[in-house]
């Protein structure tokens, strides 16, 4: 097995928030631009009260839509003021900020005051006029000029109407996107991720020796996403070397009392979206919530390796094996989407047990970067088969004919087949558990695709590159007993693991692409959902 040391890169995502008075259609506008219905919509103000997020692509470009609870500058209901603040948080995390308003309702006084806010600020500011369907209401624009700004841009977030010049004019703004080079050759970013006051800064502080984060039992003392270059000696008297991102929490000490949990989800996010392992923490007194598993599934969605750390061990009350194997399993039944995860107790405080941390860092990233050459991957994909041989489908034997490693960080498998719709679930999962046995792929997702080989299809160049990267003649001598084909006379794939559609052999067989949606994850209940 061989697995990955190079230098790698990650695309910045700008995040664009939307600000304005309660009930001007910013969860419409939200939802029009994710795609999504994440956003409760209803007529009446104050329906959307923490911050939703969601991630979007709009012509061609990816970003992270923050939608805000509203704005009332002047009043001092408390529900009211801590949705101004959630908006405050909002702009200050932005890279653009899209400004509503209310087309048929006119220009009222909070509008003005809301202007002014925004204008103190230095991030590029688009105003919205929503409602305007159609040019009957073009009219009701003009009035929105005595604020003293522009250009506006009329929308219909429920229809649609606008928008499109709208994101047009927004995405023109941004920074070009340019792709982020993480430091050097050989660091492995590590991201600490899980709800607030958990201990993410107590845990860095105990790694790297030093009292780099501030510390207090309020929760979301952390206010930024903060780096931190490590080093250390493993056991074998090489070097490690480490990027720790400790996640950020809530910004100010009085938004305890609000919904701490959703604070920090786009600062979180962009850290996931760095990170090539996670650490997942979760807090042993209070087991697992509904904001862990969000993060869970996020990691897994994101295709991280990931290890669970289960903080707090010590301040349980008798603990014995039996407690240990009971929390467990019942965290790997709660925390389905990361099975594959390892579960280390800990207590950051105290030090319990986190000189294992980085060791098991080290185990997920090595899985996470492992390519597996195609002539070991092969024999053993054969005695699998022999062990298990593939179902009858429809009165007729399944045939497998091999498989290949399409791509790394996380492995990705494809299986040819002659009949992709017979692969049951059930089998790609006993195929996943064995990869994952034979060659230890703790810690890191799994996924498989299956295609189907006809006659007449054509070499998949990612096979071809991945039998001469391991071992050109015996895994092509051994893939000829299998299939037939000719594989000396291929490209190398490109350094970033995707490889040239067109590819020929002496049959011209053609194979079908493979959509980024259709790949299988490792995990048992995304393959019960298939």
């Amino acid at each position: 097995m061989g697995n990955a040391g190079k230098s790698s890169a990650y695309s910045a995502i700008p995040v664009i928030a939307i600000v304005g008075r309660p009930n001007v259609g910013k969860s419409t506008l939200f939802n029009r631009l994710t795609e999504a219905r994440h956003a409760i919509v209803e007529d009446m103000p104050g329906v959307t009260r923490d911050r939703q997020y969601g991630e979007a692509e709009i012509l061609g470009r990816r970003m992270i839509i923050v939608d805000t609870g509203g704005i009332e500058p002047t009043s001092e209901d408390v529900l009211y003021k801590q949705m101004r603040e959630q908006a405050e948080i909002a702009i200050d995390e932005a890279d653009a900020i899209l400004c509503v308003f209310d087309g048929p309702a006119g220009v009222l006084p909070q509008d003005n005051e809301i202007v002014r806010m925004l204008q103190r600020g230095k991030k590029p500011l688009f105003w919205v006029v929503n409602k305007i369907d159609g040019p009957k209401h073009d009219a009701l624009v003009m009035e929105f000029y005595e604020l003293g700004i522009g250009p506006l841009f009329p929308v219909s977030a429920q229809h649609s109407g606008g928008t499109l010049d709208l994101m047009e004019a927004v995405i023109e703004a941004l920074p070009p996107e340019t792709e982020v080079i993480e430091e050097a050759e050989g660091v492995v970013r590590v991201a600490i991720v899980g709800r607030p006051n958990v201990g993410k800064s107590t845990l860095l502080n105990r790694l790297i020796g030093a009292e780099r984060m501030i510390v207090s039992d309020i929760a979301g003392t952390t206010r930024d996403s903060i780096d931190s270059p490590y080093t250390r000696k493993r056991a074998d008297g090489t070097e490690g070397r480490y990027l720790m991102i400790d996640t950020a929490g809530v910004r100010r000490r009085k938004w305890v009392k609000t919904s701490v949990e959703k604070i920090s989800v786009v600062r979180t996010f962009k850290a996931i979206d760095r990170a090539q392992v996670c650490l997942l923490m979760l807090d042993a007194e209070e087991g697992v919530t509904e904001q862990d598993q969000r993060l869970a599934g996020l990691i897994q969605e994101k295709g991280k390796a990931c290890v669970i750390l289960l903080n707090k061990w010590d301040a349980l009350g008798k603990k014995d094996n039996a407690t240990f194997g009971e929390r467990i399993r019942l965290l790997q039944d709660q925390l389905g989407f990361v099975k594959w995860a390892p579960i280390l107790t800990i207590s950051g405080l105290k030090g319990q047990r986190t000189h294992k941390i980085m060791d098991m860092v080290d185990k997920a990233y090595q899985a996470f970067t492992t390519r597996v050459p195609t002539g070991e991957l092969n024999r053993v994909f054969e005695q699998i088969l022999h062990v298990h041989q593939p179902p009858v489908v429809s009165g007729r034997r399944l045939k497998i004919y091999y498989v290949t490693q399409v791509a790394y960080a996380p492995p990705r498998f494809v299986i040819w087949c002659n009949n992709a719709n017979g692969v049951h679930f059930s089998y790609r999962r006993f195929l996943v558990n064995r990869f994952r046995t034979h060659w230890d792929f703790e810690g890191t997702p799994i996924k498989l695709h299956v295609r189907e080989r006809t006659r007449r299809s054509e070499v998949p160049e990612e096979l071809a590159a991945k039998v001469r990267e391991a071992d050109l003649e015996a895994a092509s001598d051994e893939l000829n007993e299998l299939s037939d084909l000719d594989l000396t006379d291929v490209d190398y794939e490109n350094e970033d693991g995707h490889a040239p559609e067109e590819a020929a052999d002496r049959d011209h067989w053609k194979a079908p692409d493979v959509a980024e949606g259709d790949w299988v994850s490792s995990t048992w209940e995304d393959l019960d959902k298939e």
